[in-house]
């Protein structure tokens, strides 16, 4: 812990950070939009957020915790059915809780034997299936104006292919700032939000309520999301070059989600969840200092309580922030390819069946597990992957 600087921050973090912050802000304030929670509450949530689980994982991996699409159901039923919100907050809390056991009964199990179930084929397949089943996402908001995405992509593209040191490292915030310009030229930005904004505004945060049924609408989403971590954190892992599994642990980045979740629901936030935009931007800039992500909290907590400046990005054009996503979800399916590729699965009869199926299998959209919990397309090609590795190793014994 002594080891950790903290504080010793140099102009180059500061402009990495903000540029985390970019690739986050889109996701995060969409979501309590959808689903009624106040957006400046949701960005205070995922900077403190992020900040406990780096204090949770002993400041050593980076990552960016925001707003998670997978309770939006969930909420949304509940608000329904109570026409509260704070009774989802009750949900989201009991979520947490639910997290911090799973981190235990992982401790108990020990890492040695996740891995061992995590093998390289399946890990890249995973982060392959991360990254390609987020780009139709990526797409959906280009296609609100097409050709300011596509300067915007091909900007962000041209910079990682010609520029060398901290400039291509920047490569995000300058399509985004060039995006944003040529998107004014384009009629594509609104500034009616940003001058009724006010200057300085306190977020409306609000205690949860406690009600069985909630409780049990939302927090079994759980474990539909328990898989997704695992694959981001992997796909973190491989991209760093670093064994986050193994130290701090799988237990502690468990933890650390679990307990931000439960701090955002004590407090009026949606859900947390560990962010695929921002392992896309470590993948491009390769710089994997974890205070870069810290630094994007501190502005995300500073904005919950700028109105005006809250304002500034949410006028950015639908179409900027898809042609950035597009370029870092592809960067991410990229990375998959690279591990098949390193591990010669191609030379496994067993690997090329698993990672086969497990293509099959998570290409679908989702499984229905109740009328509002679902696997995502990850967890089920991870689930499948397990399992079919397993039987034909241990059963059929073919390598």
């Amino acid at each position: 812990m002594n080891n950790v600087k903290l504080f010793n921050i140099s102009s180059k973090d500061i402009i990495l950070g903000f540029q985390h912050l970019l690739a986050m802000f889109g996701a995060t304030t969409l979501v309590p939009l959808l689903t009624g929670f106040s957006v400046p509450v949701a960005l205070f949530s995922a900077g403190a957020g992020t900040l406990i689980f780096h204090m949770v994982t002993r400041y050593k991996v980076p990552i960016f915790l925001g707003s998670s699409f997978a309770f939006i159901p969930v909420v949304i039923l509940v608000v329904e059915r109570t026409g509260n919100l704070q009774y989802a907050q009750g949900g989201i809390v009991v979520a947490g809780l639910l997290y911090t056991l799973f981190s235990y009964l992982v401790y108990k199990i020990g890492v040695d034997k996740i891995s061992r179930i995590f093998q390289p084929h399946i890990v890249g397949t995973m982060i392959f299936i991360v990254g390609f089943t987020l780009i139709p996402t990526a797409i959906d908001m280009v296609n609100s104006n097409v050709a300011l995405g596509s300067i915007v992509a091909t900007i962000a593209l041209w910079i990682q292919l010609s520029a060398k040191g901290f400039i291509k490292q920047m490569s995000i915030l300058v399509a985004i700032v060039s995006g944003y310009i040529i998107g004014v030229f384009f009629n594509a930005v609104d500034f009616s939000p940003i001058v009724s904004a006010s200057w300085l505004i306190v977020p409306d945060f609000s205690l949860p309520k406690f009600d069985l049924t909630s409780i049990f609408i939302i927090a079994p989403v759980v474990l539909a999301v328990f898989m997704e971590h695992i694959g981001d954190i992997i796909a973190n892992q491989t991209i760093t070059g670093k064994n986050y599994l193994e130290d701090p642990g799988l237990h502690r980045t468990l933890l650390g989600d679990g307990v931000a979740t439960l701090f955002a629901g004590m407090i009026g936030g949606p859900a947390n969840t560990t962010y695929s935009e921002n392992t896309g931007i470590l993948a491009l800039t390769k710089n994997y200092d974890p205070k870069t992500l810290r630094i994007a909290a501190v502005y995300a907590i500073l904005i919950s309580f700028a109105g005006k400046l809250a304002a500034i990005f949410t006028s950015i054009p639908t179409a900027v922030l898809g042609g950035i996503s597009l370029t870092l979800f592809n960067m991410i399916s990229a990375i998959g390819i690279k591990t098949i590729y390193r591990d010669q699965s191609y030379k496994s009869i067993r690997k090329i069946i698993v990672i086969i199926f497990m293509l099959i299998t998570g290409f679908r959209t989702e499984l229905n597990i109740t009328e509002v919990v679902s696997l995502s397309s990850m967890s089920v090609a991870a689930v499948a992957g397990i399992l079919s590795n397993t039987i034909l190793e241990k059963i059929f014994k073919l390598n």
